[in-house]
């Protein structure tokens, strides 16, 4: 029988930690949280590698490496509330949902939504699930203290940023074709200031591409 509890060790000794990832609530949440328990049942073995878990559809778990990078980069911390664009299965949103005060998880299929239901209700009682299309967000609950897209983007809607508060932070993965970096944002006085912070790739996700110039 695997030994997912090793597995988990493993997986933050050897990727997250050597990267430079050492706040204790992101650590602790990394080792309590069952990463195979959020993904699809044919994934399950390879739950810990280093490489993006595919859920279909152009959608994955990001690796733990960049996942836990952009959380440390992101600094959330117990009293923010965090949107948590493209939840897939639930991973993200179960991990942030052990530092963060409440986080709101975006799922635009309605399917994996579902599955993910129970499993965020088993592993934490602190995030609202909801359906919808990823690019307008979740206006409703916001505005957010924090936003987390767990996936690529090649441009930032103005729906989300205009879900984010005044001295808000969001932590994204710029597409550039086969090339991606992750960029973290300040919103001040309305306005977001991006800066780099390591390079790491990922599909881009709906409602986040840009928009195709045709020229005659």
């Amino acid at each position: 029988m695997t030994n997912f509890v090793t597995l988990r060790r493993m997986m933050v000794d050897t990727q997250v930690r050597p990267s430079d990832v050492t706040k204790f609530p992101i650590i602790d949440a990394m080792l309590r949280v069952p990463r195979e328990a959020f993904v699809p049942d044919e994934a399950v073995d390879a739950a810990y590698a280093g490489r993006n878990i595919d859920l279909g559809d152009g959608r994955v778990v990001l690796d733990p490496r960049t996942f836990s990078k952009m959380l440390d980069a992101l600094n959330v911390d117990g009293d923010d509330l965090v949107l948590d664009i493209g939840s897939g299965l639930g991973y993200s949103a179960a991990v942030i949902a052990r530092i963060a005060e409440a986080v709101v998880a975006v799922e635009d299929d309605a399917d994996r939504a579902d599955e993910a239901q129970p499993l965020l209700m088993e592993h934490a009682d602190n995030v609202i699930q909801h359906t919808g299309p990823l690019a307008e967000g979740a206006p409703q609950h916001g505005p957010y203290d924090a936003i987390f897209i767990e996936g690529g983007i090649e441009v930032l809607p103005e729906t989300i940023a205009g879900q984010l508060k005044d001295g808000g932070r969001i932590a994204c993965i710029f597409m550039d074709g086969a090339l991606g970096t992750v960029k973290v944002g300040w919103k001040i006085d309305g306005t977001i200031t991006w800066r780099f912070s390591f390079n790491a790739t990922a599909p881009v996700l709906a409602g986040f591409h840009k928009e195709v110039a045709f020229a005659l």
